[in-house]
């Protein structure tokens, strides 16, 4: 029985590296600040002057622009891209 070495491609030694993310809408901006203040959707939709399904959505399209799966990561994505203004 012959063995077969595991070849290694450039991919499992090199970290992938993620695009750059796709500009924020000046509104889309607005919401994460907010967000990073702490405030919750309603909250945040009151502010505005916009309902709480806009903010969600506001919300879900920066998720999907910086590619992440919920608000934790979106505001540690945000810090690291410079999205966000730490006061």
């Amino acid at each position: 029985m012959a063995l077969h070495a595991k070849t290694t491609s450039k991919r499992d030694v090199l970290p992938m590296k993620r695009k750059r993310p796709e500009a924020l809408t000046e509104r889309e901006q607005e919401v994460l600040q907010l967000i990073w203040a702490g405030l919750k959707s309603k909250e945040i939709a009151q502010r505005l002057k916009i309902s709480v399904k806009t903010v969600e959505a506001h919300r879900a399209n920066m998720m999907k622009k910086v590619r992440v799966s919920n608000a934790a990561q979106l505001l540690n994505a945000a810090i690291q891209e410079g999205l966000i203004q730490i006061r």
